[in-house]
């Protein structure tokens, strides 16, 4: 990453900004939330069979909706068990409106909840050095394998906690979305080293297949609109940018050569559709549920 340009995840007020943004602009919880309604519960309904208590890690829950969702959904298809939800999130203000949410809603007498203010890496390392051997049922990765520094390493640890009928679910972006393209062409120049961040579904895939893993993988269509990105100096356009590139002040801290060519390649049609006027950058996301080691 040149010297100049920052990582956006650096500026946490500003990351939260871009990416409550980047979700009114997409239609990213939209389709989560399909494949957690309609595919999803058939999965849920073969793990921990017959067991009265489930045990849940959520890596990276963020603040909590989604998370919420899957439990209600596990909760259908295993009334009768109490359920107990580790929730594995780095960021305090996150976390905060995960508690609050947690307080408004009913029905919840079921599950405890564990809070770790923590990464997925601080978690492995704690659940190491306790020599730690409770077994998972379901563990979920959603939308977080960006930041870890090794996300393969990260995948096979916390298969590793499954049950014989454990389930894992990942959700990244496609490796035939927008990001794909994008992050393939300029993954020297954005690129954070410390962490993955410029991974999809494809990279993990093929770690899988390398080990010859079983997993089922779906692919869930999105999109997001990034009009205003094209506008130079309008505020959300420059958010967003900030969140596609994943670098702080992009436009800011950019070549102008470096800008107009990311500017070109968000419009062409590798990442992009132009449709009534608008700009639709392709948000695929795909899944990969892994199974516990037999």
């Amino acid at each position: 990453m040149a010297s100049a340009m920052r990582s956006l995840i650096e500026d946490d007020s500003r990351y939260l900004k871009s990416f409550k943004l980047f979700l009114e602009r997409s239609t990213e919880h939209q389709c989560v939330q399909e494949f957690i309604h309609n595919v999803l519960p058939d999965i849920l309904g073969s793990v921990g069979k017959g067991k009265t208590h489930l045990n849940v890690i959520g890596v990276g829950s963020g603040a909590g909706e989604v998370d919420l969702e899957i439990l209600s959904e596990l909760h259908s298809r295993h009334p009768g068990a109490s359920v107990d939800n580790e929730v594995v999130e780095p960021s305090a203000q996150q976390l905060q409106d995960y508690k609050a949410l947690v307080l408004q809603k009913k029905d919840l007498d079921y599950i405890s909840f564990n809070w770790n203010k923590m990464t997925a890496t601080e978690f492995e390392e704690r659940w190491r050095a306790n020599k730690m051997s409770k077994e998972a049922d379901f563990i979920h990765m959603i939308q977080m394998l960006y930041y870890v520094k090794d996300p393969e390493a990260t995948t096979s640890f916390f298969q590793s906690l499954l049950s014989k009928t454990g389930k894992l679910l990942i959700i990244l972006v496609s490796g035939n979305s927008g990001w794909g393209k994008l992050w393939k062409t300029y993954k020297n120049q954005f690129c954070n080293p410390e962490i993955s961040q410029c991974v999809t579904t494809a990279d993990i895939q093929s770690f899988l297949d390398s080990k010859g893993a079983r997993y089922q993988s779906f692919e869930l269509p999105s999109q997001m609109d990034i009009t205003e990105c094209f506008t130079q100096g309008d505020e959300k356009g420059e958010l967003l940018l900030d969140f596609l590139t994943e670098v702080l002040e992009f436009s800011k801290t950019a070549s102008p050569e470096l800008r107009a060519e990311v500017m070109e390649l968000l419009r062409h049609p590798d990442c992009s559709v132009e449709s009534n006027g608008r700009v639709m950058f392709n948000n695929n996301l795909g899944v990969i549920v892994l199974d516990g080691h037999p």
